[in-house]
């Protein structure tokens, strides 16, 4: 999200930091003709792509991926710590996932 490290923290990586995505996100996207499929990875990356459409928590606007269209697919982060996550949710693996290959193979098709 910030277009750099920004450093270790007791529990894993420090937050991005936000003057790195104000000054690079636009500028990127900006370069970006054809995107066919964004995939927002995260909760720094859904609040930012989401803005106001970014629930109370992860798992919320999770719960309501479909209504992103289908250019727009929020996702956890797969980092080893969400494990946890990835049990409490089976529904993300039954019905986000087979969706998420679909979309992909779509985006590469065109």
């Amino acid at each position: 999200m910030g277009f750099c490290f920004p450093g270790k923290g007791a529990s894993g990586d420090l937050p991005p930091r936000p003057e790195c995505a104000a000054h690079w996100h636009q500028a990127l996207l900006a370069q970006l003709r054809e995107v066919k499929l964004t995939l927002l990875i995260g909760q720094y990356a859904q609040r930012f792509g989401l803005g106001d459409a970014f629930g109370p928590t992860l798992t919320d606007t999770l719960l309501r991926w479909r209504e992103y269209g289908p250019s727009v697919m929020p996702l956890p982060h797969p980092s080893p710590r969400n494990i946890a996550w990835f049990k409490r949710n089976p529904w993300f693996e039954a019905e986000v996932l087979p969706t998420l290959r679909t979309r992909v193979a779509v985006a590469l098709q065109e």
